[in-house]
Protein backbone atom coordinates (compact mmCIF):
# COMPACT_ATOMS: atom_id res chain seq x y z
CA UNK A 1 0.00 0.00 0.00
CA UNK A 2 1.20 3.43 -0.38
CA UNK A 3 0.89 6.02 2.39
CA UNK A 4 -1.61 6.58 4.24
CA UNK A 5 -3.07 2.72 2.96
CA UNK A 6 -4.40 4.70 0.00
CA UNK A 7 -4.38 1.12 -3.14
CA UNK A 8 -1.65 1.17 -5.69
CA UNK A 9 -2.89 2.29 -8.58
CA UNK A 10 -1.31 1.73 -12.02
CA UNK A 11 -2.15 3.66 -15.10
CA UNK A 12 -1.58 1.62 -18.30
CA UNK A 13 0.30 3.83 -20.79
CA UNK A 14 -0.18 3.38 -24.59
CA UNK A 15 -2.94 0.48 -23.85
CA UNK A 16 -5.11 0.44 -27.05
CA UNK A 17 -2.17 1.19 -29.30
CA UNK A 18 -0.02 -1.46 -27.91
CA UNK A 19 -2.64 -3.57 -28.14
CA UNK A 20 -3.83 -2.76 -31.37
CA UNK A 21 -0.41 -3.11 -32.86
CA UNK A 22 0.62 -6.14 -31.40
CA UNK A 23 -2.47 -8.31 -32.43
CA UNK A 24 -2.61 -9.77 -35.87
CA UNK A 25 -3.66 -13.41 -35.19
CA UNK A 26 -6.88 -13.20 -32.59
CA UNK A 27 -6.33 -17.27 -32.45
CA UNK A 28 -2.51 -16.66 -31.99
CA UNK A 29 0.23 -17.22 -28.89
CA UNK A 30 1.11 -13.76 -27.46
CA UNK A 31 3.78 -12.99 -24.81
CA UNK A 32 3.80 -9.94 -22.51
CA UNK A 33 7.12 -9.53 -21.14
CA UNK A 34 6.01 -6.90 -18.52
CA UNK A 35 3.03 -7.99 -16.58
CA UNK A 36 3.10 -5.21 -14.00
CA UNK A 37 -0.66 -5.21 -12.89
CA UNK A 38 -2.06 -7.10 -16.03
CA UNK A 39 -3.39 -3.44 -17.84
CA UNK A 40 -2.10 -4.55 -21.21
CA UNK A 41 -2.71 -8.09 -20.34
CA UNK A 42 -6.15 -7.45 -19.69
CA UNK A 43 -6.93 -6.18 -23.17
CA UNK A 44 -5.00 -8.78 -24.44
CA UNK A 45 -6.99 -11.09 -23.49
CA UNK A 46 -10.20 -9.00 -24.56
CA UNK A 47 -8.91 -9.25 -28.28
CA UNK A 48 -7.63 -12.69 -28.37
CA UNK A 49 -10.29 -15.83 -29.57
CA UNK A 50 -10.90 -19.10 -27.99
CA UNK A 51 -7.55 -20.28 -29.52
CA UNK A 52 -5.30 -17.40 -28.40
CA UNK A 53 -3.07 -17.98 -25.65
CA UNK A 54 -1.36 -15.34 -23.48
CA UNK A 55 2.29 -16.15 -21.31
CA UNK A 56 2.79 -13.46 -19.05
CA UNK A 57 5.97 -13.01 -17.57
CA UNK A 58 7.07 -10.67 -14.29
CA UNK A 59 10.47 -10.72 -12.34
CA UNK A 60 8.42 -8.79 -9.74
CA UNK A 61 7.14 -11.08 -7.20
CA UNK A 62 3.98 -8.67 -6.17
CA UNK A 63 3.46 -8.84 -9.97
CA UNK A 64 3.01 -12.55 -10.13
CA UNK A 65 0.82 -12.25 -7.24
CA UNK A 66 -1.37 -9.50 -7.88
CA UNK A 67 -1.58 -12.31 -11.74
CA UNK A 68 -2.26 -15.31 -9.17
CA UNK A 69 -4.30 -14.38 -6.45
CA UNK A 70 -6.97 -11.66 -4.85
CA UNK A 71 -9.24 -9.08 -6.90
CA UNK A 72 -6.59 -8.64 -9.42
CA UNK A 73 -6.07 -12.28 -10.28
CA UNK A 74 -6.57 -13.17 -14.22
CA UNK A 75 -8.51 -15.93 -13.78
CA UNK A 76 -8.67 -17.19 -17.80
CA UNK A 77 -7.90 -20.42 -19.04
CA UNK A 78 -5.73 -18.68 -21.99
CA UNK A 79 -3.75 -17.19 -19.35
CA UNK A 80 -0.74 -17.93 -17.29
CA UNK A 81 1.63 -15.69 -15.95
CA UNK A 82 5.62 -16.72 -14.84
CA UNK A 83 7.78 -15.45 -12.35
CA UNK A 84 11.18 -14.60 -14.37
CA UNK A 85 12.89 -11.98 -16.39
CA UNK A 86 11.84 -11.20 -19.75
CA UNK A 87 15.14 -11.52 -21.10
CA UNK A 88 14.50 -15.20 -20.13
CA UNK A 89 11.18 -15.48 -22.32
CA UNK A 90 12.56 -18.38 -24.40
CA UNK A 91 12.91 -20.61 -21.28
CA UNK A 92 8.75 -19.47 -20.48
CA UNK A 93 7.87 -20.38 -24.08
CA UNK A 94 9.76 -23.62 -24.10
CA UNK A 95 8.32 -24.70 -20.46
CA UNK A 96 4.86 -23.65 -21.94
CA UNK A 97 5.38 -26.45 -24.40
CA UNK A 98 5.27 -23.67 -27.34
CA UNK A 99 7.71 -22.98 -29.85
CA UNK A 100 7.27 -19.22 -31.60
CA UNK A 101 4.93 -16.99 -30.71
CA UNK A 102 2.54 -14.24 -32.41
CA UNK A 103 4.08 -11.01 -30.22
CA UNK A 104 5.83 -9.71 -27.61
CA UNK A 105 5.41 -6.77 -25.37
CA UNK A 106 7.38 -4.82 -23.52
CA UNK A 107 6.31 -2.06 -21.03
CA UNK A 108 10.26 -1.01 -19.65
CA UNK A 109 10.96 0.62 -16.49
CA UNK A 110 9.06 0.85 -13.04
CA UNK A 111 5.80 0.87 -12.76
CA UNK A 112 3.67 2.83 -10.58
CA UNK A 113 2.70 0.55 -7.90
CA UNK A 114 6.94 -0.11 -7.48
CA UNK A 115 7.23 3.89 -7.36
CA UNK A 116 4.57 4.51 -4.81
CA UNK A 117 5.41 1.46 -2.50
CA UNK A 118 8.03 3.15 0.02
CA UNK A 119 8.88 -0.33 1.20
CA UNK A 120 10.10 -0.62 -2.76
CA UNK A 121 12.40 1.95 -2.07
CA UNK A 122 12.61 3.53 -5.97
CA UNK A 123 11.29 6.68 -4.62
CA UNK A 124 12.67 9.73 -3.21
CA UNK A 125 9.00 10.96 -2.65
CA UNK A 126 8.70 8.46 0.35
CA UNK A 127 11.42 7.51 3.50
CA UNK A 128 11.90 3.79 2.82
CA UNK A 129 14.65 1.02 2.80
CA UNK A 130 17.02 1.59 -0.36
CA UNK A 131 16.18 -1.67 -2.23
CA UNK A 132 15.19 -1.03 -5.64
CA UNK A 133 15.18 -4.61 -6.85
CA UNK A 134 12.35 -5.72 -8.89
CA UNK A 135 12.92 -9.22 -7.91
CA UNK A 136 13.12 -8.51 -3.95
CA UNK A 137 14.20 -12.55 -3.86
CA UNK A 138 17.97 -12.20 -5.70
CA UNK A 139 20.91 -9.82 -6.35
CA UNK A 140 21.98 -6.88 -4.46
CA UNK A 141 19.96 -3.40 -2.97
CA UNK A 142 21.03 -0.43 -4.20
CA UNK A 143 21.93 0.13 -0.71
CA UNK A 144 24.06 -2.95 -0.27
CA UNK A 145 25.81 -1.27 -3.62
CA UNK A 146 26.53 1.92 -1.87
CA UNK A 147 28.01 -0.06 1.17
CA UNK A 148 30.30 -1.96 -0.92
CA UNK A 149 31.45 -0.26 -4.30
CA UNK A 150 34.46 2.19 -4.33
CA UNK A 151 33.93 5.74 -5.70
CA UNK A 152 34.97 5.78 -9.13
CA UNK A 153 32.37 2.46 -9.67
CA UNK A 154 29.15 4.75 -7.47
CA UNK A 155 30.52 7.78 -10.18
CA UNK A 156 30.15 5.56 -13.32
CA UNK A 157 27.16 4.31 -12.50
CA UNK A 158 25.29 7.81 -11.80
CA UNK A 159 27.11 9.02 -15.13
CA UNK A 160 26.44 6.36 -17.46
CA UNK A 161 22.81 5.38 -16.48
CA UNK A 162 21.72 8.90 -15.05
CA UNK A 163 23.13 11.40 -17.32
CA UNK A 164 24.09 13.08 -13.81
CA UNK A 165 26.95 16.13 -14.53
CA UNK A 166 27.65 15.96 -11.07
CA UNK A 167 28.09 12.36 -10.53
CA UNK A 168 31.48 12.57 -9.02
CA UNK A 169 30.30 14.70 -6.45
CA UNK A 170 27.79 12.98 -5.57
CA UNK A 171 29.94 9.52 -5.39
CA UNK A 172 32.15 11.76 -3.61
CA UNK A 173 29.34 12.61 -0.56
CA UNK A 174 28.45 9.28 -0.24
CA UNK A 175 31.73 7.50 0.18
CA UNK A 176 32.67 10.48 2.77
CA UNK A 177 29.47 9.34 4.67
CA UNK A 178 29.83 5.83 4.37
CA UNK A 179 33.68 6.35 5.69
CA UNK A 180 32.39 8.26 8.27
CA UNK A 181 30.78 5.08 9.63
CA UNK A 182 27.08 5.97 8.60
CA UNK A 183 26.37 4.66 5.46
CA UNK A 184 23.79 5.53 3.33
CA UNK A 185 20.49 3.08 4.21
CA UNK A 186 17.37 4.99 3.01
CA UNK A 187 15.71 6.89 0.58
CA UNK A 188 15.33 10.36 2.49
CA UNK A 189 19.36 9.96 3.19
CA UNK A 190 20.68 9.55 -0.52
CA UNK A 191 17.95 11.94 -1.62
CA UNK A 192 19.01 14.27 0.77
CA UNK A 193 22.99 13.92 0.32
CA UNK A 194 22.60 14.38 -3.76
CA UNK A 195 20.69 17.47 -3.06
CA UNK A 196 23.75 18.89 -0.97
CA UNK A 197 26.03 17.70 -3.95
CA UNK A 198 24.35 18.64 -7.16
CA UNK A 199 25.27 22.24 -7.13
CA UNK A 200 22.84 23.51 -10.45
CA UNK A 201 19.25 22.02 -10.62
CA UNK A 202 16.59 21.45 -13.30
CA UNK A 203 13.72 23.62 -13.30
CA UNK A 204 10.89 21.08 -11.93
CA UNK A 205 13.14 17.75 -11.29
CA UNK A 206 14.32 16.81 -7.48
CA UNK A 207 18.07 17.08 -7.83
CA UNK A 208 18.05 13.45 -6.74
CA UNK A 209 16.39 11.76 -10.37
CA UNK A 210 19.28 10.84 -12.10
CA UNK A 211 21.01 8.78 -9.42
CA UNK A 212 17.87 7.62 -8.44
CA UNK A 213 17.19 6.20 -12.19
CA UNK A 214 21.24 5.63 -12.31
CA UNK A 215 20.97 3.05 -9.46
CA UNK A 216 17.52 1.24 -10.81
CA UNK A 217 18.95 1.12 -13.42
CA UNK A 218 22.30 -0.82 -12.93
CA UNK A 219 20.86 -2.86 -9.67
CA UNK A 220 18.28 -4.67 -12.03
CA UNK A 221 20.62 -4.25 -15.25
CA UNK A 222 17.87 -2.91 -17.44
CA UNK A 223 19.85 -1.88 -20.54
CA UNK A 224 21.36 -5.42 -20.72
CA UNK A 225 18.24 -7.10 -20.25
CA UNK A 226 16.65 -5.28 -22.58
CA UNK A 227 19.46 -6.57 -25.24
CA UNK A 228 19.06 -10.06 -24.29
CA UNK A 229 15.03 -9.65 -24.52
CA UNK A 230 14.82 -8.26 -28.35
CA UNK A 231 17.24 -11.03 -29.15
CA UNK A 232 15.11 -13.70 -27.22
CA UNK A 233 11.81 -12.12 -28.72
CA UNK A 234 13.27 -11.74 -32.29
CA UNK A 235 14.43 -15.96 -32.05
CA UNK A 236 10.38 -16.46 -31.09
CA UNK A 237 8.91 -14.64 -33.54
CA UNK A 238 6.89 -16.21 -36.24
CA UNK A 239 6.84 -14.45 -39.91
CA UNK A 240 4.60 -11.74 -39.66
CA UNK A 241 4.89 -11.74 -36.10
CA UNK A 242 4.77 -8.23 -34.02
CA UNK A 243 7.36 -6.35 -31.50
CA UNK A 244 5.89 -3.61 -29.53
CA UNK A 245 8.45 -2.17 -27.06
CA UNK A 246 7.47 0.91 -24.90
CA UNK A 247 10.30 2.54 -23.24
CA UNK A 248 10.32 5.83 -20.47
CA UNK A 249 13.92 7.10 -21.07
CA UNK A 250 16.48 7.95 -23.81
CA UNK A 251 19.09 4.95 -23.11
CA UNK A 252 16.02 2.44 -22.84
CA UNK A 253 14.51 4.29 -26.64
CA UNK A 254 17.83 4.29 -28.32
CA UNK A 255 18.72 0.90 -27.50
CA UNK A 256 15.22 -0.25 -29.14
CA UNK A 257 15.50 2.36 -31.82
CA UNK A 258 19.20 0.92 -32.76
CA UNK A 259 17.80 -2.80 -32.60
CA UNK A 260 14.90 -2.39 -35.13
CA UNK A 261 17.31 0.04 -37.46
CA UNK A 262 19.93 -2.74 -37.33
CA UNK A 263 17.19 -5.51 -38.10
CA UNK A 264 15.23 -3.30 -40.63
CA UNK A 265 18.51 -3.00 -42.86
CA UNK A 266 19.34 -5.24 -45.81
CA UNK A 267 22.96 -6.13 -45.14
CA UNK A 268 26.08 -5.94 -48.42
CA UNK A 269 28.80 -8.07 -48.27
CA UNK A 270 31.32 -5.84 -49.26
CA UNK A 271 33.82 -9.10 -49.91
CA UNK A 272 31.42 -9.67 -52.47
CA UNK A 273 29.94 -6.73 -54.06
CA UNK A 274 27.72 -8.51 -56.83
CA UNK A 275 26.53 -11.06 -54.38
CA UNK A 276 22.84 -10.41 -52.91
CA UNK A 277 22.22 -8.38 -50.23
CA UNK A 278 21.18 -10.47 -47.19
CA UNK A 279 17.30 -9.73 -46.33
CA UNK A 280 16.07 -7.77 -43.46
CA UNK A 281 15.01 -9.93 -40.31
CA UNK A 282 12.26 -7.34 -39.33
CA UNK A 283 10.10 -4.04 -40.84
CA UNK A 284 10.03 -1.31 -39.03
CA UNK A 285 6.08 -0.41 -38.46
CA UNK A 286 6.60 2.94 -36.65
CA UNK A 287 6.72 5.38 -33.56
CA UNK A 288 3.70 5.97 -31.43
CA UNK A 289 3.86 8.68 -28.78
CA UNK A 290 0.82 9.14 -26.13
CA UNK A 291 -2.02 11.90 -26.94
CA UNK A 292 -2.25 14.73 -25.29
CA UNK A 293 -5.35 13.63 -23.62
CA UNK A 294 -3.45 10.60 -22.06
CA UNK A 295 -0.94 12.71 -20.89
CA UNK A 296 -3.23 15.28 -19.70
CA UNK A 297 -4.96 12.58 -17.70
CA UNK A 298 -1.47 10.48 -16.73
CA UNK A 299 1.87 13.03 -16.51
CA UNK A 300 3.76 10.03 -15.93
CA UNK A 301 3.33 9.03 -19.61
CA UNK A 302 4.91 11.91 -21.32
CA UNK A 303 8.04 11.02 -21.91
CA UNK A 304 6.84 7.06 -23.13
CA UNK A 305 7.84 6.37 -26.64
CA UNK A 306 6.51 2.81 -28.74
CA UNK A 307 8.57 1.27 -31.07
CA UNK A 308 6.56 -1.21 -33.23
CA UNK A 309 8.45 -3.70 -35.97
CA UNK A 310 7.23 -7.40 -37.62
CA UNK A 311 9.23 -10.05 -38.00
CA UNK A 312 10.04 -11.41 -41.88
CA UNK A 313 10.50 -14.82 -42.47
CA UNK A 314 14.18 -14.44 -42.64
CA UNK A 315 16.41 -16.66 -40.32
CA UNK A 316 13.33 -18.67 -39.41
CA UNK A 317 13.33 -22.31 -39.24
CA UNK A 318 10.71 -24.07 -41.04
Amino acid sequence: MAPGNTPLIHHTVLLHEAVDALVTRPDGIYVDGTFGRGGHSRLLLERLGPGGRLLAIDRDLDAVAAASAGDTRVDDPRFSIHHAPFARMADVVSAAGVGRVDGVLLDIGVSSPQIDNPERGFSFRFDGPLDMRMDTSRGESAADFLARADERHIAEVIKNYGEERFAVSVAKAIVARRESGSPVRTTTELSNLVAGAVKTREPGQNPATRTFQALRIFVNAELEELEQGLNAAMDLLVPGGRLAVISFHSLEDRIVKTFIARESKSVFDRRAPFAEPTPSRLIALGRVKPSDEEVAANPRSRSAVMRVAERTDVGVAP
